[in-house]
């Protein structure tokens, strides 16, 4: 026969709670938990309320023991005050303001949230970028200050949330799952992100409602980009980062998203205004090249660096002058002297002496494993998997033979892979190559290299093949495969950048690819 609430005796003009709230409307049913989400009356204190009643059979001992756990759970986070989150006014459970004839194990009363629906919101159109970062930066306040205090939320419900008048996203039906983690609210925080842009949900169990978010063949969600382009490059990598488990998560705690949402905030408003040019202190991020200060610095160095090997040159040959002359054996020749400057190619070389040297010998002729010469690339690409942008006129820089014009990425505030997993150079061949080394002439320590291959010029990362790695350190850096490996396509991977918070990027100024001998 099933329970009076399960027979559907809930609906509008309803009592429940012992006949202390009439049920007004409902706002949705999560079925994880068979948890029914209504606006009420109370009769008692003449003021409107949010249930979130749990219907199921009493009698059954599994159903019972859940709705007991959400009970406790609760109870225990009524104890937390946010504006983020509807104050629990009250918990009922059988015996306890809850009669066995209702068909409910419990009842969750808390402040009612005068507002917006979510799936209203979006129903006919997704939100604009910035205004959505906004929205759930206000929630992500209120989930990181429960996770210092230790408590979960159980936000990963879309219904279970409502935008009040003056634009915050709050929690309107607290009562989280027994199973519930830290780590659900955060992955709630980018399904709602995901949905604010894209108009879909990107968790299990959500509302028929809703459509859900599609995916790849490879079984990723699709960013919010490929469904909407207008959402910048930063917000559709940030919600699906925080939501994917495993290797291609980035974000982990809500302290982390907070972060992230400012940044992609920012980056959000500036894409709705006219390019302006960069901040003296470099702090424009991502949209725009560092500063050119260290270039011309680099170059300054490089002419200075030109001119003392000039002038040593110069008085070693003045030295040996005089020590002829006074020897006096008839030699006043003295050895032929370059004034000429050095060359970049060899500047690099002289700084790189004791990283390698093009034919895979350490610098000073000794061989760590026999190599051909280097083999250029017919077409060197910016390789940008999860989004467009980090300088890819200048790509073909970085095989131009002259190391002081450079490849550079765009200027983070935060460490790869906060909001994407990296980026990288394609060089393509014309046939395949035997790849060795890869030898990399680059201003910038610390930065993390994978030299990968890919079958096609437009594979994704996952379907590329590590086939070897290392760190930028010094000027000259030889990265030996594990293997010698053929390929057409082969990946230069930054999956770190140089430097340090709230600047990081990396440059390039040669990549030479080394095959066997």
């Amino acid at each position: 026969m099933g329970t009076r609430a399960q027979r559907g005796a809930l609906a509008p003009g309803g009592v429940v709670g012992d006949g202390r709230y009439r049920l007004l409307a409902q706002f949705g049913i999560d079925e994880r938990a068979g948890a029914h989400l209504w606006r009420a009356r109370d009769g008692q204190l003449r003021r409107d309320v949010a249930l979130t009643m749990l219907v199921g059979d009493p009698a059954d001992p599994e159903a019972a023991l859940l709705g007991r756990r959400t009970l406790e759970r609760a109870a225990h986070a009524a104890t937390f005050e946010h504006p983020g989150v509807a104050r629990v006014l009250d918990v009922l459970s059988l015996g306890s303001g809850i009669s066995s004839s209702e068909g409910l194990l419990g009842i969750v009363v808390a402040e009612w949230t005068k507002g917006t629906d979510l799936i209203d919101l979006v129903a006919e159109r997704p939100v604009e970028p910035g205004a959505a970062a906004r929205m759930v930066r206000a929630l992500a306040e209120s989930v990181d200050q429960a996770h210092q205090s230790g408590l979960v939320l159980g936000i990963d419900h879309p219904q279970r949330l409502r935008l009040t008048p003056d634009g915050r996203l709050r929690l309107a039906f607290p009562g989280p799952l027994p199973d519930a983690t830290l780590r659900d609210d955060v992955k709630a925080l980018g399904s709602v992100l995901y949905l604010l842009l894209t108009g879909r949900w990107a968790l299990p169990g959500g509302p028929p409602a809703l459509p859900p978010a599609p995916k790849s063949p490879t079984g990723r969600i699709v960013p919010a980009k490929s469904l909407q382009p207008r959402v910048p490059q930063e917000l559709s990598a940030l919600s699906v980062r925080t939501i994917e488990d495993g290797d291609h998560g980035g974000i982990r705690t809500s302290a982390a998203i907070l972060r992230a949402l400012d940044q992609a905030a920012e980056a959000a408003e500036r894409a709705k205004q006219p390019a302006e040019p960069a901040e003296p202190d470099g702090s424009v991020w991502t949209t725009k090249k560092p500063s050119k200060d260290r270039a011309r610095r680099r170059k300054l160095a490089l002419g200075v660096t030109a001119l003392v090997c000039a002038a040593v040159a110069v008085l070693a040959w003045l030295g040996m002058m005089a020590i002829n002359f006074f020897q006096d054996d008839g030699d006043t020749s003295g050895p032929p002297v370059n004034l000429a400057e050095p060359t970049a190619e060899q500047q690099a070389g002289q700084n790189g002496g004791q990283n390698g040297g093009d034919d895979g010998s350490d610098g000073n002729g000794n061989q760590q494993g026999q190599t051909g010469r280097p083999v250029q690339p017919s077409e060197i690409t910016v390789y940008n998997p999860e989004g467009e942008g980090d300088s890819p006129e200048d790509a073909p820089k970085a095989t131009d033979g002259d190391p002081s014009t450079v490849w550079r990425t765009d200027l983070y505030k935060q460490q790869l892979p906060a909001l994407k997993r990296g980026v990288g150079l394609l060089a393509t061949f014309d046939r395949p190559i035997d790849l060795s080394k890869v030898r990399v002439v680059a201003d910038s320590p610390g930065t993390e290299v994978q030299i990968r291959t890919a079958d096609s010029p437009d594979a994704a990362l996952d379907d590329t093949e590590v086939v070897g790695q290392g760190k930028l350190d010094g000027v000259n850096t030889m990265i030996s495969l594990d293997r010698p490996v053929e390929s057409t396509h082969v990946v230069v991977w930054v999956k770190a950048l140089s430097g340090q918070e709230p600047e990081f990027t990396s440059e390039f100024g040669e990549v030479k690819f080394l095959p066997s001998a």
